[in-house]
């Protein structure tokens, strides 16, 4: 395998999408009071490949689920839960390139 060297100057932009859509059941769940379905999300902005560049995504997600960081290894880069209020979701990207911080 060949050794891959960094070019000085140059840079390779790719535009990505991130974000999330949430679905209200109607109604509150009663096992767990949740009321809605949620999915959150990191895609390409062109429908390319993404796993030339990008490794793995981590999805950290709030506290109270019992698995919170969650890894998806090849797309689709998402997760989808229930759940009942709003809360922030950090997202690291792994780059292919280990010479490039997640």
């Amino acid at each position: 395998m060949e050794a891959v060297e960094r070019m000085k100057g140059k840079r390779i932009i790719k535009p990505i999408v991130y974000g999330n859509t949430a679905t209200p059941f109607g109604y509150k769940r009663e096992s767990d009071q949740h009321t809605h379905q949620w999915t959150v999300f990191l895609k390409m902005f062109y429908d390319e490949d993404p796993t030339d560049f990008i490794r793995k995504v981590q999805f950290k997600l709030h506290d109270s689920y019992a698995v919170n960081t969650r890894v998806c290894e090849k797309p689709p880069y998402e997760v989808t839960e229930t759940g009942w209020g709003e809360f922030e979701v950090q997202m690291r990207i792994y780059f292919v390139d280990v010479n490039e911080k997640p």
